[in-house]
């Protein structure tokens, strides 16, 4: 690891790796070379697999939370301590078709593929927060419109609330990309079917391979059930079940 900062509740890791660069949406299976498990004699704890932050120059940056015993230990790393890196993987975020304008709707750790992609291909970002103190997350993206659960910076209530506000303002004028925990994506989905609005949301699922052996994250959608590893983690809202 070559670089380590704290962003509010966050820390961002920048590892140098001279491989296949990311494209947004796309993730990595993390893991500490040393001190990765419960101690001597114990099982090691299975890879994390957190979405890239930015890949550029030979490098390639992850934004954490402690949220957990891997988390923890992945936050906790040092500028010269290893890590293994399997990636990148899964499937990405594509720019929006025609003259449709990016919208990003994210949450908590969901705003790296963001980030990425509006480096990448623009767009303006929502994102949502439960506090201040996460809410510094933003920073990681240009010109963001905030909402905090607890109404300490930007809109008091919760991310979903803006994304219905645009599009009740211009759904035919957007394209949602989304990121985040479980249950905002699931709103995000409805919202956006029920406006007519096309989205892609990029999935959070528990993963113990990252490269689609084990079935262990799969999702429903139209066509029976996909791997969010391998089939996504971005996948269309229209597809999903």
């Amino acid at each position: 690891m070559v670089a380590r900062r704290e962003v509010g509740a966050y820390v961002v890791l920048e590892v140098a790796d001279e491989a296949v660069a990311a494209a947004p949406g796309q993730f990595y299976m993390l893991a500490a070379v040393v001190g990765w498990g419960g101690g001597e004699g114990e099982r090691p704890f299975l890879g994390r697999a957190v979405s890239a932050l930015f890949a550029r120059a030979g490098r390639v940056g992850f934004l954490l939370e402690d949220v957990g015993p891997g988390t923890r230990r992945l936050c906790s790393l040092a500028v010269g301590e290893e890590l293994w890196l399997v990636g990148p993987l899964g499937r990405g975020f594509v720019p929006a078709a025609g003259e449709r304008e990016p919208l990003l709707v994210g949450g908590g750790v969901g705003i790296p593929p963001l980030a990425m992609f509006q480096e990448a291909w623009g767009g303006r970002a929502l994102l949502g927060f439960r506090d201040g103190w996460h809410a510094a997350g933003a920073s990681l993206l240009e010109g963001a419109e905030l909402a905090t659960d607890d109404g300490s910076v930007g809109y008091a209530g919760h991310v979903t609330d803006l994304l219905e506000r645009e599009l009740e303002r211009g759904a035919g004028k957007i394209c949602v990309y989304a990121c985040g925990p479980p249950a905002m994506l699931e709103t995000v989905r409805a919202l956006a079917l029920a406006a007519g609005t096309p989205a892609w949301l990029a999935l959070e699922a528990p993963m113990a391979c990252g490269f689609g052996a084990c079935f262990g994250c799969v999702v429903a959608t139209r066509d029976g059930f996909k791997r969010v590893c391998l089939d996504g983690p971005v996948f269309e809202a229209s597809v999903l079940a």
